[in-house]
């Protein structure tokens, strides 16, 4: 050893760092967590376990499909389709010609009612084959415009119905959704006593909160060349005007049903309603199909058979999967292994 070599070994002792040395393994920390060696139950699916299980299944699913398919079919419903018939007889050769002109779009519809329709009775109007879902027409509307006046000129994402005219001025509200807003309108009587129809209350209580403002306007609305829809009132704020609140919620689905409002009186058997409405709305050019429908509610909701058709479905095919392993057990048994085999339940003595 020469002195280069002690010298360099007593600097080295002399200056020791106090800091840890660092650690160059990749390997995680060690954790009953990260390595999966937390307890767990790890169930043994015997034959009499599965059974029991498919048989649980069933007894809980069968009973449950049972109510809701009882509570749907107390649902009264009332389906009237107009789109047609609300066409003069001369005129049905060109519909579109019809709707656009300026004749007189009055209409009467009689509707029979068969079954004790008790309040609130729900009105609503259904739409078929208008895709609402399309891409471009979901995304023309101004959200930051619909909830505050002082961002009215955000319509970049409105066009073409973003200003009137090519102008700057802003449409309030701006877009495809607002402009082609559902403008048939709908008077009901009973006996020549006219029912009212309580327009309050059917739009979500967050929107009318959250994403309509109520001091924002309508502004330049439906006053371009090419008008779409139902005209609004320049008087009342957005969060009031709840038939474009309803009507801008888009639906998924090509046909859809809108709250349009509520009838507050019960509707008895034999009552029979006359219904006065105003055919404007424009379906005829993508050959579309408009209804009125009126309908009452249960427990679970408006009228749906597929909830309770699935509950006994799948409850159904339990109890059938019970039965064959229950023969299949009882005719031709399986043997099964010993348990006490099994890495959990072995002793670290007997490996």
């Amino acid at each position: 050893m020469n002195s280069t070599t002690l010298s360099s070994s007593a600097a080295g002792i002399g200056s020791a760092d106090s800091t840890p040395p660092r650690r160059n393994s990749k390997r995680p920390k060690y954790s009953r967590f990260s390595q999966q060696e937390l307890p767990a139950c790890k169930p043994i699916l015997t034959p009499k376990w599965v059974i029991a299980a498919f048989l649980l299944i069933g007894a809980v699913f069968i009973p449950i499909g049972v109510f809701s398919l009882l509570a749907s079919r107390d649902v009264v419903q009332i389906v009237n389709q107009y789109e047609t018939d609300c066409i003069p007889e001369g005129s049905r050769t060109d519909k579109v010609g019809f709707i656009r002109g300026p004749q007189d779009k009055t209409c009467h519809r009689t509707l029979s009612i068969r079954r004790h329709m008790k309040q609130p009775i729900y009105v609503y109007y259904q739409l078929d084959n208008f895709y609402q879902n399309h891409r471009r027409y979901v995304k023309s509307r101004s959200d930051l415009q619909l909830r505050s006046p002082e961002n009215e000129d955000e319509t970049k994402s409105c066009q073409p119905e973003g200003t009137l005219n090519g102008t700057k001025a802003p449409i309030v509200p701006c877009g495809l959704i607002a402009w082609s807003l559902f403008n048939d309108t709908y008077e009901f009587s009973r006996n020549k006593r006219q029912l009212t129809v309580n327009k309050r209350g059917i739009s979500w209580k967050s929107d009318r909160e959250r994403k309509f403002g109520k001091n924002v306007y309508p502004k330049n609305f439906q006053n371009g060349t090419l008008q779409g829809g139902a005209r609004l009132d320049s008087s009342k704020p957005l969060s009031e005007q709840e038939d474009l609140i309803v009507w801008m919620r888009t639906a998924a689905l090509p046909t859809f049903r809108k709250l349009y409002g509520k009838i507050e009186v019960d509707l008895n058997p034999g009552d029979v309603i006359d219904v006065k409405l105003q055919n404007n709305y424009n379906t005829y050019s993508f050959n579309g199909k408009k209804k009125l429908v009126l309908s009452t509610t249960s427990w679970l909701g408006g009228k749906n058979d597929f909830i309770g058709i699935a509950y006994l479905s799948v409850g159904g095919l339990c109890f059938l999967l019970a039965t064959i392993f229950t023969v299949i057990y009882f005719i031709k048994p399986r043997e099964l292994g010993d348990p006490n085999y099994l890495s959990w339940n072995a002793n670290p003595g007997d490996h």
